[in-house]
């Protein structure tokens, strides 16, 4: 028979099982708004790359509207890569209750335009559905850095080509809550009747008893080598 205190255990531990798994039984979406910066004499300025719609964070779906570079953007991308600087890329999470979230990340503005601003962003959600990580990255290019200035000068593409992936969190093992319980439960039990027998080993069970007669002896063969000499 099942007693209260178990009961109440088996029920708080349905609740946390029931919160570790309430993202994979309710569905839900989130939108992006990317921001960048790409002057290198203005590098707190961040102005609108595009969005991302996420209609459904189980499936994996996403719709991605881009803003295309300026000619002027796309020179300040090229001095920023002449200078060894670094692209960053700011984004901000809506959910569906209205709350926010904002990441920023960084990747060289060479690694961009030698991919010819194809770039995949890595999208990392918990267990509840909310977003722990936004990454933006490159493909290396196969031959050099692609950033010295004739090859800088051959680059004309100016509109973003972005792959999005969306990373789930993997969901640790459950326990066997029910079956410890019960086995809990039958030992106590069997405790009350006075079913439960003692396996242990002779000095297991009575320790306590027998180093008090090793030390009073040991104590007293010394106290009598002593008084002999």
């Amino acid at each position: 028979m099942w007693t209260k205190p178990s009961y109440a255990l088996i029920v708080l531990l349905s609740c946390i099982l029931s919160g570790s798994w309430g993202f994979l039984e309710h569905d839900s979406w989130i939108s992006i708004d990317l921001h960048h910066s790409l002057s290198p004499s203005r590098p707190e300025y961040f102005s609108h790359r595009g969005n991302i719609s996420i209609p459904s964070l189980n499936a994996g779906l996403s719709t991605v509207l881009q803003n295309e570079l300026s000619e002027s953007e796309l020179e300040e991308l090229k001095t920023l890569s002449q200078q060894n600087g670094f692209y960053r890329l700011k984004a901000t999470v809506t959910y569906p209750n209205g709350n926010t979230q904002r990441f920023l990340t960084s990747s060289k503005a060479c690694s961009l335009l030698a991919s010819q601003l194809n770039d995949v962003l890595w999208i990392s959600l918990d267990a509840y559905g909310f977003v722990t990580g936004i990454t933006a990255a490159q493909d290396p290019t196969p031959n050099g850095s692609g950033c010295s200035s004739e090859e800088l000068a051959q680059i004309k593409e100016k509109r973003f080509r972005s792959d999005v992936i969306i990373r789930h969190a993997e969901l640790a093992p459950v326990p066997d809550t029910g079956s410890f319980i019960q086995k809990y439960e039958r030992e106590r039990e069997a405790r009350e009747r006075g079913e439960v027998r003692d396996n242990r080993g002779f000095f297991a069970k009575y320790w306590m008893y027998i180093v008090p007669v090793v030390l009073l002896v040991f104590i007293s063969g010394a106290t009598n080598q002593d008084a002999a000499k």
